[in-house]
């Protein structure tokens, strides 16, 4: 069993956390995390992107001028690639990005990357998470408290308005309810800080 040291909001030690290894103590498999972190932002894309072709150029079909005698490059009619508002040689059309991971892979993947942040020691553990006033500098306060100067990321137990609100104007802080956390959040942020209550949350909803 993970056993991880409780702080409060001023970093003073009030106790520790035993934690299930099933989600805390999993092998890091590098392989999957990746596949399904691709997976996750591929999901995400719109893949509306589309732009005319030739052939659907509204333009006369005409040669613009006759083929010698003219001096000029040999053209076809005004719907070809190298003129300006003509169609895109090889255009991008609406296309289907997303990839089908199963729940297994995600659960395993989840705990894999949540076991290599704690074995990273870039877990951190909150007795209770809140702004009471919901300043800027509250926030900034608490992360210079902690020296978390890189991307972090700060779980709570539900929608916590008043945390989000004080992190907000922060660069690379983000806010995150703990059902709603996934792989992605869990690489791409470099530090971790749980509430209490939302970790015990995820454990349960994991095991």
């Amino acid at each position: 069993m993970a056993k991880l040291k409780v702080y409060n909001m001023n970093k003073e030690e009030v106790g520790s956390i035993t934690l299930n290894d099933m989600v805390f103590g999993a092998e890091y498999n590098e392989p999957l995390v990746h596949q399904v972190v691709v997976a996750l932002h591929n999901n995400a894309r719109q893949g509306t992107k589309s732009t005319l072709t030739r052939s659907e150029i509204n333009a006369s079909k005409k040669k613009i001028y006759r083929q010698k005698g003219t001096g000029n490059a040999r053209h076809d009619e005004k719907s070809a690639p190298q003129f300006v508002g003509s169609g895109v040689v090889f255009a991008p059309k609406p296309r289907d990005f997303s990839q089908k991971i199963n729940k297994k892979m995600r659960d395993i993947a989840f705990a894999s990357a949540l076991s290599e942040k704690i074995r990273q020691n870039e877990v951190i553990i909150i007795d209770k998470i809140d702004f009471e006033n919901a300043k800027t500098k509250e926030a900034s306060n608490f992360l210079k408290t902690f020296g978390l100067s890189k991307r972090t990321i700060i779980v709570t137990d539900g929608k916590n308005d008043n945390v989000i609100r004080a992190t907000g104007n922060i660069q690379k802080v983000s806010c995150e309810d703990a059902m709603l956390l996934n792989v992605a959040d869990l690489v791409e942020n470099t530090y971790l800080v749980f509430d209490k209550n939302a970790i015990k949350k995820l454990e349960e909803a994991y095991v």
